[in-house]
């Protein structure tokens, strides 16, 4: 190899070589190509008891390697659907700046105190602010306009928590949420489905302002089955996504996030086909033009 090409490389000993060419992200050509595998098995650890009181929760391990492999440090990352922060979190540890925005305020407060616990005890000192507010807001905010590399969020699947579930009898057993909130704003209380692809397009039409020319969007989603339908959430989406104008994301790719420590239930037995749905989409978007 001539010494002009390897001056382009850093050596990281097992890591691999991390190209100094590298625009998007601070991983080796290695680290980059496992990244890319189009599906993925991710066994979240157990969370404390104040992380487990929302119903959907969103392991702030798996949301770090997509921020890892979609920002560089110190890049803004933003959430418009935080939870109980595991996207602040991962920014946090991984020294990105974030910006999140939780409608719930008890899930808020919990957002607030694991970050400010976790810069206190930090030697990153990213920039973090949460917003205790509605996500279709985010144009009312403070942030400037192309200033964010990154979204990654998780918003409600639809109508999912008003039905009753097998999977949420544990969680009333337990005296843990199982929906978001009673509040009308919440999407997560949308009755009609076409309704609420349009309002969660309209927060991602908010975010397209906010982010960078070739920055990009991943959203966790799933398809909904629903009165012996499914119904094509993760797939609808991703279509209404790339046909919003001015303002439409390209689609590049999925991930399919694989649940194999989920329990199998007895769903639909010697009556009819339900299937255990043990798997998310990860929908990866880019915005690839420019709002004037």
């Amino acid at each position: 190899m001539k010494k002009n090409s390897v001056d382009k490389y850093l050596d990281l000993g097992e890591r691999g070589k991390l190209s100094k060419e590298n625009k998007l992200n601070d991983l080796t050509g290695k680290e980059w190509i496992k990244f890319t595998k189009s599906w993925f098995v991710h066994r979240p650890p157990r969370r404390k008891s104040d992380e487990r009181l929302h119903p959907a929760k969103f392991p702030e391990t798996l949301v770090s390697e997509f921020i890892r492999f979609f920002t560089k440090e110190g890049d803004c990352v933003i959430d418009p659907f935080l939870g109980t922060g595991s996207t602040a979190v991962a920014c946090v540890e991984s020294n990105r700046n974030c910006i999140g925005v939780e409608l719930v305020k008890k899930y808020f407060d919990v957002s607030k105190r694991r970050v400010d616990e976790l810069i206190s005890a930090s030697l990153f000192k990213p920039e973090v602010s949460l917003y205790n507010q509605d996500s279709l807001g985010l144009k009312n905010l403070p942030i400037e306009k192309r200033s964010i590399q990154y979204c990654i969020t998780s918003p409600p699947y639809w109508n999912q928590l008003e039905r009753n579930s097998i999977r949420q009898k544990n969680r009333k057993e337990k005296n843990l949420d199982t929906k978001y909130s009673g509040k009308k704003s919440d999407l997560g209380n949308c009755v009609d489905y076409e309704d609420f692809i349009e309002k969660v397009c309209k927060v991602f039409d908010q975010v397209f302002d906010l982010v960078k020319v070739n920055g990009y969007l991943t959203i966790i989603i799933n398809n909904i089955y629903f009165q012996s339908r499914l119904y094509p959430l993760a797939f609808d989406l991703a279509v209404a996504l790339t046909k919003r104008g001015s303002k439409s994301w390209t689609m590049k790719d999925e991930k399919i996030w694989l649940q194999d420590d989920k329990p199998l239930i007895a769903l639909g037995v010697n009556n009819a086909w339900v299937g255990n749905r043990h798997h998310q989409y990860c929908l990866i978007f880019r915005k690839e033009s420019s709002v004037k």
